[in-house]
């Protein structure tokens, strides 16, 4: 036995014992690199094994691309809001609705009678007559008011002719003097009455009838707020004497279409001649 040692020859069994250890560290080395595998680390390295260590990466998920913005377009339009055309009907034609009679602007021509009166069917003192358009918008006013309020109205004066108009102011004049009926009374060829457009209304039963106490009146103060729903203007108030020419007629209403009447509350214009930028008509010329 010492022989072989010392001639450098392996004993065979250790030979069979470094053999089998190869064996072994290989499989422990191929062992690790699979198990490196499965739980993405790297396998550490096996000293003395004749197999190199193997690197496994750790799979990364793919990055979601951002979409692109979009490139801006510039602040956006304001809108435009229409504005109220006030050159849509004549002011001079009779015939308008929107026609303006004053002591300065006189109706042309001075015995002007429309041609489409009708009776309009509401509570009376006198049979009342306007056109047909402001016939229908009394008779839903009339209709409003009863079912808001369950109290009544009713016409006490609408259209008058020329002719009409003549005997009513003469009658002014004699009563009272001409000073003061040109205060009350619109000269013939000047009132409103005369275009079939206008309607004095008082509470049925009377209560203040043609008196300036009818504007306390719940009548009235729900004619002052609400006639406008209807198309219709309080055309003569306390306020606007040295505009309009009249004393407060708080039973005096002048129709002139939803349209008007609805941009004149909004911009809280109390008479014909402001919105319109006419001149005020104190007095006669």
């Amino acid at each position: 036995m010492w022989a072989d040692r010392a001639v450098g020859v392996a004993h065979p069994f250790r030979r069979r014992r470094i053999v089998v250890l190869s064996i072994v560290i290989s499989g422990l080395a191929a062992g690790a690199v699979a198990a490196g595998a499965l739980t993405g680390e790297t396998a550490p390295p096996v000293v003395g094994s004749a197999v190199a260590p193997t690197l496994i990466a750790r799979a990364e998920p793919s990055p979601t691309p951002t979409p692109p913005r979009a490139a801006p377009t510039g602040s956006p339009e304001p809108a435009v809001m229409p504005t109220f055309d006030r050159s849509a009907r004549s002011l001079d034609d009779p015939a308008s609705l929107w026609v303006v009679v004053d002591k300065t602007r006189p109706l042309n021509p001075f015995d002007y009678a429309p041609t489409d009166l009708v009776d309009v069917p509401v509570a009376h003192v006198w049979s009342p007559q306007l056109r047909r358009e402001a016939s229908d918008a009394t008779v839903a006013l009339f209709s409003a008011f009863e079912a808001e309020t369950g109290l009544k109205l009713q016409s006490h004066s609408a259209y008058r002719s020329f002719a009409a108009q003549v005997m009513v102011y003469d009658a002014d004049v004699a009563a009272n003097g001409q000073a003061f009926a040109d205060t009350s009374t619109a000269r013939p060829g000047t009132s409103e009455h005369q275009t079939g457009l206008a309607i004095d209304i008082s509470a049925l039963p009377g209560i203040c009838s043609l008196d300036a106490c009818f504007g306390d009146t719940p009548q009235g103060q729900w004619l002052a707020g609400n006639a406008w729903r209807f198309g219709f203007l309080l055309r003569y108030p306390a306020d606007k004497v040295a505009i309009t020419g009249y004393g407060y007629e708080p039973w005096h209403f002048r129709y002139i279409g939803t349209e008007l009447a609805t941009e004149m509350h909004a911009t809280g214009t109390a008479t014909l001649e402001e919105f319109f930028g006419l001149p005020a008509a104190p007095g006669y010329h």
